[in-house]
């Protein structure tokens, strides 16, 4: 018999490619997205799919999330506002979905007896310098009435309560993402510089750089963020702890820029802009974001395969092809 799987935010970036392989092995699976930030765009290609169910409803709704949770056997909760814009412009919403939301998840997981798997982000690393980040290391945040980091607090709490049900009898693993990008990265640039330099080259206007440029990250092709999302669901050395998933390569901001114009064969100006510009001011940034992924490699065998310039040909190619005219025009 194969698997049932509860995929919350199914229909956004990561978690339908997340779908994709779940149907791919054979599983039913459903999919639980308020299509805030998710479409479903995304999961058209399984149109005619019996195996595959699409709820548009919200994590918020305790007895759905319930229902949903009963009637599978994993449950991968990858729901939640993202994007750090989003984020700080309404930090009340992004803050009850991403805490009160994944409290229903998990209580009704526990409730139910079902593995968990909990998407969370490198985020909850806020500034510490302790670079590469390990799962064990410091967490270092700013003020609290910079909402910037209220992503990071809520996200930390997520974890804290899984941690907190674990003990309780959860069956739980949680991954940290780093900067995935791919296919389906949203045009609006939500939660992504790859979207938004991306999209910028194929119009033909000016890269906008926040800062001095000079910050960097680790980018993680959107095939190893899924891969690694498995291995922590399923493998039992996994359970009840918290895995980085990304690739360590280290690459500042300016130079993602050159790199996209580069590849987009783009005429586009390169802009340095102060972050006032985008965020309310008070934005604070970090200036490096690089995992260590020995946990993970030593654990779930994980070990990301798709080089930045590859991975960013292939997300190139899908931009053509989707982004709305609207978005590539001057």
């Amino acid at each position: 018999m194969s698997e049932r799987a509860l995929v919350t935010g199914g229909a956004g970036f990561i978690g339908s490619h997340l779908v994709d392989r779940l149907l791919e092995e054979g599983a039913h699976v459903t999919v639980l997205d308020d299509l805030t930030t998710g479409s479903e765009r995304n999961l058209s290609r399984h149109a005619a799919e019996d195996r595959l169910r699409l709820v548009k409803g919200t994590v918020l709704d305790a007895p759905l999330v319930d229902r949903l949770v009963s009637d599978a056997e994993t449950v991968f909760h990858l729901a939640a506002s993202v994007g750090v814009r989003h984020i700080v412009e309404d930090p009340i919403a992004a803050i009850l979905t991403n805490v009160r939301g994944t409290e229903h998840v998990l209580q009704s997981a526990h409730r139910h007896g079902r593995r968990l798997l909990l998407a969370s982000t490198s985020e909850v690393y806020g500034a510490s310098t302790e670079v590469p980040f390990r799962e064990n290391g410091s967490r270092v945040l700013g003020p609290t009435w910079v909402h910037r980091w209220s992503y990071s607090t809520a996200k930390a709490i997520d974890e804290h309560l899984a941690f907190a049900y674990a003990d309780r009898g959860l069956v739980m693993s949680i991954v940290r993402y780093f900067n995935s990008y791919g296919p389906r990265i949203d045009e609006r640039g939500y939660g992504s510089v790859i979207a938004r330099f991306a999209s910028q080259a194929l119009a033909g206007v000016p890269l906008t750089v926040h800062g001095d440029g000079r910050q960097s990250r680790s980018f993680t092709f959107v095939s190893d963020t899924v891969e690694g999302t498995l291995a922590a669901a399923r493998a039992a050395g996994a359970v009840g702890k918290v895995f980085n998933i990304g690739r360590p390569d280290e690459t500042r901001i300016l130079e993602l820029a050159e790199l996209i114009r580069t590849l987009a064969g783009s005429r586009s100006t390169i802009e340095l802009v102060p972050y006032e510009s985008y965020y309310p001011t008070g934005f604070q940034d970090t200036r490096r974001r690089v995992p260590d992924v020995s946990l993970a490699k030593r654990i779930l065998s994980f070990d990301a395969q798709v080089g930045l310039r590859d991975g960013l040909a292939r997300t190139l190619a899908w931009c053509r092809e989707n982004y709305s005219a609207a978005v590539l025009r001057p």
